[in-house]
């Protein structure tokens, strides 16, 4: 099966030799996005698949009518099987040996564990190739304002997976909050019921979290079949195999891979207030919760972000709250007590959403209210509005620049809950201002052979 890279041993290219290997394609690839946007719309475009598992698996059925170039993933099975629906794509197990042959596609679409997706779409920003990337877009903020960068230099089409954003009743809510139906909007909640993360035994029980463990194991598992380990932890630090990593979303709640709940389903649900409220760069951030573990982010916990004046809107503050924590109007019964959902308090009433539906609250105080006729167009759906974009320079609604921005501020929640304290954002220098100890959640050093320089 040597269509393209055959070799599972990630340490066979140096880093310096990708660097220069992507340096000197991309001379020649940088005006490709022009030709793509000039491009038929019914002529095909050339998508290369990283990590076809999962939710690349699902990325992957997303795309009928397009040729599937290149197809890479670290567990080999998975790739075989990808490789039998698309026989002719090239296969590799290291994407950076992807990008040696990047004359042979004109999309990425980054389907991997949240702390490689920097690396996967880097250097195919840097190629001038269009990029679709799942939520979080990268595992920090530093990676994030890196990738925000390239994207804006590259100029191409660009999308983070979330899929909901292109859904109606998200639409519909913007609308009326922008419109002024509940008056201007000074504090949002945010709140998710999944209580995933270092908890007692007795809570997990309780929470239903199926993925309950305390501490890192002290002894290695047997290694799954045609699965390349050494590529799968990637830049991480690196720890042996085990069971309580892999397979499926085990890895998220550990800080050396992942952020918890807090930058993962914060992509879907705080995608509504950052879009609704116009909201950019937090000033402050303060979080509380049970006492920061060194190795697990936590099941339950809330943070609270202090905006600035927005244009006509004014200062706000938006509440995060996932696991067990819940806002105030839940509890007290002024509101449906939903698992799951977003709340905009105005001075003229309430507008309570989740995925697909909202209300308007008080609801007596609505009745016969007639909501504005709508003005954001339907999307043409998530996948179709990147590949659209990909081939016409049409934009995208969740872009690398907004979602980028929104990434950030979800990273932001975790960092203040891991400094201890209420931290002072400055966006410009991408520092907190008033606790240099939080640097380290900023940025982090990687596994040699990786690097994003």
């Amino acid at each position: 099966m040597d269509r393209g890279e055959n070799s599972s041993k990630s340490g066979q290219a140096t880093r310096r030799q990708f660097g220069r290997s992507v340096a000197a394609a991309a001379v020649g690839a940088i005006a490709a996005p022009g030709f793509v946007r000039g491009r038929n719309l019914n002529e095909k475009l050339n998508i290369a698949l990283i990590g076809v598992h999962r939710r690349g698996e699902h990325n992957m059925k997303q795309f009928p009518d397009e040729n599937i170039a290149a197809i890479c993933d670290v567990v080999e099975p998975f790739l075989n099987r990808a490789a039998e629906i698309h026989p002719a794509a090239k296969t590799y197990r290291d994407f950076r040996k992807m990008f040696d042959r990047a004359a042979d596609f004109d999309a990425v679409v980054v389907s991997t564990t949240e702390f490689t997706h920097a690396f996967a779409t880097l250097p195919a920003l840097q190629l001038g190739k269009h990029v679709y990337c799942e939520k979080p877009l990268t595992y920090n903020v530093a990676e994030c304002r890196i990738i925000r960068e390239a994207a804006a230099k590259a100029k191409v089409a660009t999308q983070m997976g979330t899929q909901v954003h292109a859904g109606d009743n998200y639409r519909r809510v913007v609308e009326l909050v922008q419109s002024g139906a509940i008056g201007p909007v000074h504090e949002a909640h945010v709140w998710v019921d999944r209580a995933w993360g270092r908890q007692s035994e007795e809570a997990a029980k309780r929470l239903h979290d199926p993925l309950f463990v305390l501490e890192r194991p002290t002894k290695a598992d047997p290694l799954p079949q045609g699965l390349d380990w050494d590529l799968w932890i990637g830049p991480a630090p690196y720890r042996e195999f085990s069971n309580v990593y892999y397979p499926g979303p085990k890895w998220y709640r550990w800080w050396d891979f992942g952020n918890g709940t807090m930058s993962d389903l914060g992509s879907h649900w705080n995608d509504l207030a950052f879009w609704a409220l116009k909201l950019d760069a937090p000033r402050t951030i303060e979080a509380f919760g049970p006492p920061p573990h060194p190795e697990i982010a936590p099941a339950s916990m809330r943070a609270v972000y202090e905006y600035g004046p927005r244009g006509e809107m004014p200062p706000v503050k938006l509440h995060w709250y996932q696991g067990e924590e819940k806002p105030k109007p839940w509890h007290d019964g002024t509101i449906p007590k939903w698992k799951y959902g977003v709340l905009f308090i105005g001075s003229k009433g309430m507008l309570l959403s989740d995925y697909g539906k909202h209300v308007l609250l008080p609801e007596k105080d609505f009745e016969g209210f007639q909501p504005p006729k709508p003005w954001i167009p339907k999307s043409l759906g998530h996948w179709a509005e990147w590949v659209h974009a990909c081939k016409t320079g049409a934009p995208t609604t969740c872009n690398f620049e907004y979602s980028g921005r929104l990434t950030e501020a979800n990273h932001l929640g975790n960092v203040a809950y891991r400094t201890g304290k209420k931290i002072e954002w400055d966006a410009a220098k991408m520092r907190v201002t008033n606790a240099p100890e939080a640097e380290r959640f900023i940025r982090r050093d990687y596994r040699k052979g990786w690097s994003l320089a």
